[in-house]
């Protein structure tokens, strides 16, 4: 019987998904693209100071080795030999930041979330130093100068941490994003673990030439990185190296991508103009524009979809990003306490089915594309006597929508034709009032996969179509269709666009709420030498007064 299992269900590939709220390890038949099991952990987020979001590198490190066992557990528990996984694939939060040290193996600081504010006033400053008419920064890299990507996050590691700058340099220091440090450590770290990272991610660092697939020298200059610490580049598809600890050692690593590309792989994007949004802690839409580098004239970001083998074409894409989608309803749960579970909000959004005139605007870390305005700051606005925390629920949900919306009117616009229906992904995906919400209020279909977990089905088939393991077939003749559930609007679209001129209102209330006074190291008013010696002069003339 177990023989006859085995034979069915041939060779499998293991998928690590490291996001920024929880890591888990899934395993799939490569010949049906069926998902057989996963385990999952949640990974903590430090918040040291407002707008600072930062993780435990060793932490993130261990939660991938302990879902690895436990899912391998699970399969033994089935009678799957997990000898049968051909292959391991990472996926993983982009642009978050980790320098360590190649000697010893440890981390020289915490890692830096993608939505970590800190570099505030650097990206300030830095925009003064490029003219628009010569932005050479958006002409390599399809990126605007911000907080969110890694080559700033790395400046500040450079310039506050003393045990960064040291190990740079004794020649100690590595830097990567998530995927180069999980790959680091699985290949062997300090016992010969491989530095990589692949397309991808690379071209979320600020450091990446988009055009020639390369570090470039000019902009690390820009940004005083050394070049010596950076991994090397790879394609998303190929053996970087064999697992060496756990039940899977000796299993090769063969497929990297940044989790949004890996969602746009697993959705079938694969040709151009196909398009997928991901709803995870940020919301992301992609749409793939081919061998084409295309740049966009209203606030989208031009980036690298993937690079499916070493000797295959490169593809690009057009991405919007915003920054807060899955973090708003956390920030209920965890700040607000208006709900016990994620999963509540359906329920508490459901009791009313409307705002009520309510609108809110998640801008906890600025807003992301197409505004790109770091200063914003959440808002929630058209409160009356009325409101209660179900209309706060339902207008979460909303802002998410809505956020969607700005970002595929860029889109179209950006691409001359507009979307006829919107491919989805996520967790919250699974909340059927969001996603009903969403189809009305883009007057399109939505169409959500049967099976959600596209983000990591990607990184399987990049790892198992790699040469040397070339147990998944990427032809388009042998993929399987993805079975969808679509939504269909049902308001009408004057309601809808009533409802989203209302919340361009809201957005425009948000924006310029915070400007920097400060360095990003030190945010005490006492930071000023000449505010300081005013308040204590003025203390011993009050003191002083008493005794004349």
């Amino acid at each position: 019987m177990a023989d006859a299992k085995k034979a069915v269900l041939g060779p499998l590939v293991g998928a690590v998904d490291q996001g920024t709220s929880s890591t888990r390890f899934l395993v799939f038949n490569s010949k049906t693209a069926e998902l057989l099991d996963h385990h999952q952990v949640e990974v903590n987020q430090e918040l040291p100071r407002e707008g600072w979001v930062e993780e435990d590198p060793m932490e993130i490190l261990q939660s991938v080795y302990h879902c690895i066992e436990k899912t391998c557990e699970k399969l033994g528990q089935k009678s799957i030999e997990i000898s049968n996984i051909k292959a391991i694939g990472v996926t993983n939060q982009r642009e978050t930041t980790i320098v360590w040290d190649k000697i010893t193996g440890e981390p020289l600081y915490n890692a830096l979330v993608w939505l970590d504010l800190r570099t505030q006033s650097t990206v300030e400053t830095l925009n003064k130093s490029i003219s628009e008419g010569n932005n050479f920064i958006k002409t390599k890299t399809g990126l605007p100068i911000s907080t969110y990507f890694s080559a700033v996050k790395l400046c500040w590691l450079i310039d506050n941490v003393r045990k960064v700058k040291k190990a740079i340099e004794d020649g100690r220091a590595l830097f990567g994003t998530v995927d180069t440090w999980l790959i680091w450590n699985m290949t062997g770290g300090i016992n010969g673990g491989v530095h990589c990272t692949d397309v991808s991610n690379a071209s979320r660092t600020m450091l990446f030439n988009i055009h020639s697939l390369q570090w470039d020298k000019e902009l690390c200059d820009f940004f005083k990185i050394p070049m010596s610490i950076l991994p090397r580049i790879r394609s998303s598809s190929e053996i970087y190296g064999l697992m060496k600890i756990g039940p899977l050692g000796g299993v090769p690593i063969s497929g990297c991508l940044g989790d949004q590309s890996a969602a746009l792989v697993g959705q079938l994007c694969l040709q151009d103009g196909q398009a997928k949004n991901t709803y995870g802690t940020g919301c992301f839409l992609l749409c793939n524009t081919g061998q084409k580098c295309v740049a966009s004239e209203h606030g989208l970001l031009t980036t690298v979809a993937y690079k499916l083998g070493r000797e295959e074409p490169v593809y690009y894409a057009l991405e919007g990003s915003i920054g807060i989608a899955g973090a708003v309803v956390s920030w209920l749960k965890n700040n607000i306490e208006i709900i016990k579970a994620s999963r509540e909000i359906e329920n508490l959004a459901g009791e009313v089915g409307t705002s009520y005139g309510c609108y809110f605007v998640p801008a906890f870390s600025g807003l992301y594309a197409p505004y790109w305005d770091p200063s914003a700051r959440g808002i929630i606005c058209g409160l009356t006597q009325f409101t209660n925390k179900c209309h706060i629920a339902f207008a979460a949900l909303e802002a998410v929508c809505f956020q969607t919306k700005e970002i595929l009117e860029a889109m179209n616009t950006d691409c001359g034709t507009p979307m006829k229906h919107l491919q989805v992904d996520g967790g919250m995906t699974e909340n059927k009032i969001l996603m009903q919400l969403q189809a009305d209020i883009l007057c399109i279909p939505v169409m959500r996969p049967f099976m959600p977990e596209t983000t990591a089905l990607g990184a399987a088939m990049a790892a198992g179509a790699a040469e040397g393991v070339s147990v998944w077939s990427l032809d388009p003749k042998d993929l399987s269709v993805v079975q969808m559930q679509k939504y269909e609007p049902k308001i009408n679209l004057e309601e809808s666009e009533v409802r989203y001129a209302t919340w361009k209102k809201a957005v425009m209330k948000s924006m310029g709420w915070v400007l920097t006074q400060t360095p990003e190291n030190d945010p005490s008013m006492f930071n000023s030498m000449t505010l300081g010696f005013y308040i204590v002069s003025s203390m011993m003339i009050l003191i002083g007064a008493r005794y004349i």
